[in-house]
């Protein structure tokens, strides 16, 4: 069975930092592009970041640009989300997601496999 789980939210002030993670299990990464995504209260799950399959290439959302980094180790299965200079807008429950393919774009239709969700909350 192909499941994704994310880790690593919680409560931190703002300017502070977290990362999260997203760990597969049932496959292996190498083969997918993977993204991240949030969802605030109220609002629509947006785009965050991707990333490639071979991590050689990321898009980042605009309000993110600059302060959070994706990454990836093949070696662990496990995808990174380095967050910093956090800010209260980025409040929400972030996803990751996992599509078999070489590159990918931060439209959600273009992901098969979604995690639960972990949550993030940015408050002081």
């Amino acid at each position: 069975q192909l499941q994704l789980m994310e880790s690593g939210g919680g409560l931190v002030q703002p300017g502070g930092s977290l990362r999260l993670s997203c760990a597969a299990s049932g496959f292996t990464l190498d083969y997918y592009a993977i993204g991240w995504f949030r969802q605030a209260p109220g609002k629509e799950r947006e785009g965050v970041s991707c990333i490639s399959r071979s991590g050689g290439s990321s898009i980042y959302a605009d309000s993110v640009k600059g302060r959070f980094t994706i990454s990836r180790d093949n070696a662990k299965n496990t995808v990174y989300l380095q967050m910093s200079s956090l800010k209260p807008e980025d409040t929400a429950v972030y996803y990751c997601a996992a599509v078999r393919t070489v590159v990918a774009g931060l439209g959600q239709n273009e992901y098969d496999y979604w995690g639960q969700g972990t949550q993030v909350t940015v408050s002081s």
